[in-house]
């Protein structure tokens, strides 16, 4: 048994481990008034910073290292996905209309999905993230449908699925499959031009990896709270999320 150790506060604790024995989780800095995400790797635990703000938390690596999870912006004004890769932290942005957003699980093909939504209020929608673009989820929903996708976990081959939900507050899961290569005689694919076309949004530039910092913006004491609650390895989005055995 190894302990990992923390980042100078007196807690921590892990969301998951890769395939190279590499660990990500969270821990509190020193004085316990915050915590980062953190990587352990062959003994070396590292803070990989924030996309500006004092809290952030790790949610997944894939085998080549990469890091996905979210923490707080500049001035704690906002709570936004990131993804970590070779020392640098990339702020993965929101969609249109939303102030906040989550990274949750990351392929080797580092692809991410999360969700994006308002800070202070309902508005969920999944999205992937794939090679600096935002795209809600929700475009890919069919004409006529009720649904809104809210949660997602991507596997190697790209396919995507999770929950929805209906207007009355019923769930229901969802599959969606890419229409490349592998699944191009998949039914239901369709012609460039076809169906619902996909939004899609530039990411924010990689931020420089900051330390804690206590004063809060527009998140208030009580938001900022439910969001690292809210954000935590054991409860994402709606509740338990599953663990990534379908690989």
């Amino acid at each position: 048994m190894i302990d990992l150790g923390t980042l100078g506060g007196t807690s921590g604790g892990v969301s998951i481990v890769n395939n190279r024995g590499q660990v990500v989780g969270q821990s509190n800095l020193a004085g316990d008034l915050t915590a980062h995400a953190f990587r352990w790797d062959r003994g070396t635990l590292t803070d990989l910073g924030t996309p500006g703000g004092s809290f952030s938390t790790a949610n997944d690596i894939n085998d080549a290292g990469e890091v996905v999870g979210g923490g707080t912006t500049a001035g704690d004004q906002a709570f936004h996905g990131f993804l970590w890769r070779h020392g640098v932290l990339t702020d993965l942005g929101t969609l249109s209309g939303h102030d906040c957003s989550n990274a949750f699980v990351i392929n080797s093909k580092s692809q991410v999905v999360g969700q994006s939504f308002d800070c202070n209020g309902p508005g969920v929608h999944a999205f992937l993230w794939e090679k600096g673009h935002l795209t809600d989820l929700n475009a890919f929903v069919p004409p006529g449908s009720d649904l809104t996708l809210v949660e997602a976990v991507i596997n190697d081959r790209g396919e995507i699925f999770g929950n929805s939900v209906l207007p009355n507050g019923d769930s229901h899961a969802f599959l969606l499959i890419p229409c490349n290569d592998e699944h191009s005689d998949e039914e239901g694919c369709q012609d460039e031009g076809e169906g619902t076309a996909a939004t899609i949004q530039n990411s924010p530039a990689p931020v420089d990896q900051t330390s804690s910092k206590e004063n809060l913006g527009s998140l208030t004491p009580e938001t900022l709270f439910a969001l690292r609650a809210r954000c935590t390895h054991r409860y994402r989005g709606f509740g338990p999320w599953p663990r990534k055995s379908f690989r």
